[in-house]
């Protein structure tokens, strides 16, 4: 191999437990021989999101075989470890949502302790590009998610770009959440973008793949390896090419009762189409759940039980 990467195992210390175990994020660092990039991936900041523990792990694998040509990659496969060991989409011991706890404080409650501890260490390496994976419904196709930009147009366009680059559907979120961990590294200056990939508790091969392919097909955009077998894409319909898609979980639904889905996810759905019925226990319907405009099916609710309020669709609406 001309260009082997070397292969670095380390932890953050994050807390000493009641038996006096030591509680640690552990980081996989690649580092080629030659200067250039340094992207980050990171996953499992939800703990019962599972596949991006694995899309590192083949990213590894397919760079130990393959090589890595300049730049250093850094991975943090599992970032809430507490979470992941309960199964737990929260830091279980506080109950708190990591990715609502950056930068995070070094004196504040334990997520934000844990997100101090996240962000200072990557921050310290000047990252040119940090991409992070997540699970979405079980009914959804994967996309890449970007985060509003309330002010600097430049390094928006940069994410798009990346989000492009991917080969995914990029869809761009409606809400700006601040303390979100993507947010708070993109008001850093530094680019970020969320993968998300289908189904949370389980590994899916097929979105391993994607998320896989999604991050190579990145890592050789910015010249850092090189694919044998060429660019990948996610197969959708060609009227998607180019779309910037907008997130939207909108209409909610306003009755309670039994969900049946009338559309399937990668659909185009049109003005007025009718994507889910509500009937209630005797089989009566309640309510009809009808497209508010054009859109794309990114994937529909976990859930069979509908209440007021509930989103039932996830959707990249195209205005």
């Amino acid at each position: 191999m001309d260009n082997p990467a070397t292969i670095r195992q380390q932890f953050i210390k994050i807390m000493t437990g009641s038996d006096l175990s030591q509680r640690k994020i552990p980081i996989v660092t690649l580092k080629s021989k030659n200067p250039g990039p340094v992207i980050w991936l990171t996953a499992c900041a939800h703990g019962d999101e599972v596949t991006g523990i694995v899309i590192i792990q083949e990213l590894m694998r397919y760079i130990k075989k393959n090589g890595l040509l300049k730049g250093s990659i850094y991975a943090i496969p599992i970032m809430n470890t507490i979470g992941f060991e309960n199964v737990s989409r929260h830091v279980t011991f506080s109950n708190e949502d990591l990715n609502r706890s950056f930068p995070g404080s070094p004196a504040g409650s334990l997520a934000e302790r844990i997100a101090f501890r996240i962000f200072d260490t990557i921050m310290d390496t000047s990252p040119d590009l940090v991409i992070d994976l997540h699970n979405d419904w079980i009914n959804s196709i994967p996309y890449a998610l970007v985060d509003p930009v309330e002010e600097d147009h430049e390094i928006h366009e940069t994410i798009i770009r990346y989000a492009a680059q991917s080969g995914l559907p990029v869809v761009v979120d409606r809400d700006l959440l601040r303390s979100s961990f993507s947010h708070s590294i993109i008001r850093q200056n530094v680019p970020s973008i969320t993968l998300e990939l289908g189904e949370s508790f389980v590994v899916s091969e097929a979105n391993v793949q994607y998320g896989l392919f999604s991050v190579l097909n990145i890592l050789s955009n910015k010249g850092m390896l090189a694919l044998s077998g060429g660019m990948f894409k996610y197969q959708t319909s060609k009227k998607m090419e180019k779309k910037i898609l907008h997130y939207s979980d909108k209409p909610l639904c306003s009755t309670t009762g039994i969900i049946r889905f009338k559309v399937k996810p990668s659909e185009i759905i049109r003005k007025e189409k009718v994507m889910a019925k509500v009937y209630n226990v005797f089989g009566k319907l309640q309510e009809s759940i009808k497209a508010e405009s054009d859109a794309f099916l990114l994937g529909y609710s976990d859930s069979s039980f509908a209440f007021p309020g509930a989103p039932i669709v996830a959707l990249g609406n195209f205005e």
